[in-house]
């Protein structure tokens, strides 16, 4: 009964997509094209939210050409590092440590790495930091979504045995199964527990920006801390967690938990620092294109409160605002 309930994994041959072009094969990774897909969708819908709240259209490629490229970097490092004993030992082959097709990517690593990008293309935007990762945080957290349909074609992330009727079938000869189980043994389905867990993290993410106008980097604190959260109990129930652990807790339930207290560092910090609504996502003196008009215009979600309100909340940079919130103060 529960065999016949649990959640099949798919055909090997599902990891893989065979392509005959102008006489060549390749045999392209189904986990790759899965995260670019969500890469694709994070970045349009990013776009979208970055320009509507004042930023150049298009000025999201600068970011995703540094926050890609060092994502995947620091993914691969991240993972390498806390997996050593799969990569450094007599008789290695060095090179496996570059072969990201095969596997082995670590989403904190990417986080890591993509901050840098991040940090990097801010630099040369002139697009804040936080203005950039309030925009993409429910598009990331909509990635990481997508993209744990990657693990569940490879036959990964799952978790302690189960006998609930939604666990996972993982054949036997897999690398990470466990010793001395049986098999047909039911595992719990963690890709689909962190799916559903990003999916509800970014329609509650969504409704806390309209109703109490997270900016300011509010919004990526509170990706950091969803996702903190539940990446930490997921991790702590994983069949293959990381080589290293600390108080007999792994590595990287340390991390989800950093995490969490990163993104509530974040948030308090930000919170006393900017009260106000920020009415401009470049730093002072790297505007692109605005006016009074796109100035008025800037939150979108506010369209229902009148002028009055907002220029009473302008934030402490904007010395022009304040003026004029003085000015009819008085």
């Amino acid at each position: 009964m529960i065999a016949h309930l649990s959640i099949p994994s798919p055909p090997i041959s599902w990891q893989s997509i065979p392509i005959n072009l102008f006489g060549l094969h390749w045999d392209v990774r189904t986990y790759a094209l899965i995260i670019l897909v969500g890469i694709i969708v994070a970045t349009i819908w990013t776009s979208r939210r970055l320009t509507r709240r004042g930023g150049e259209p298009g000025v999201v490629i600068d970011f995703l050409i540094w926050a890609v490229v060092l994502g995947l970097i620091g993914a691969r490092l991240y993972h390498v590092f806390t997996h050593p004993e799969d990569y450094f030992y007599p008789g290695a082959n060095l090179w496996n440590v570059f072969a990201i097709w095969e596997g082995g990517n670590a989403i904190f690593g990417s986080l890591i790495g993509g901050a840098v990008g991040v940090f990097i293309a801010s630099k040369q935007t002139g697009v804040r930091f936080f203005s950039f990762a309030d925009a993409i945080a429910p598009g990331l957290l909509l990635a990481q979504a997508i993209g744990r349909l990657g693990n569940y074609v490879n036959h990964e992330l799952y978790g302690l045995p189960t006998n609930l009727p939604w666990g996972l079938q993982i054949e036997s000869t897999n690398a990470a199964y466990p010793t001395g189980l049986p098999d047909g043994t039911l595992f719990q389905p963690l890709f689909l527990y962190e799916i559903i867990w990003n999916v509800v993290g970014v329609i509650v993410l969504l409704a806390l920006e309209k109703r109490f106008q997270w900016r300011w980097g509010k919004m990526f604190a509170g990706y950091l801390m969803w996702y903190g959260l539940g990446r930490s109990y997921l991790e702590s129930i994983r069949i293959d967690p990381s080589e290293y652990s600390f108080l007999s807790i792994p590595f990287n339930v340390w991390a989800a938990f950093l995490a969490f207290v990163l993104g509530l560092v974040i948030f308090i910090v930000q919170s006393r620092g900017h009260p106000g609504v920020e009415l401009n996502v470049y730093l002072p003196g790297r505007e692109w294109g605005r006016d009074d008009a796109a100035v008025d215009s800037f939150d979108t979600d506010s369209d229902d409160e009148d002028d009055d309100e907002d220029d009473a909340s302008v934030d402490d940079e904007s010395g022009e605002a304040k003026a004029a919130a003085t000015s009819s103060a008085s």
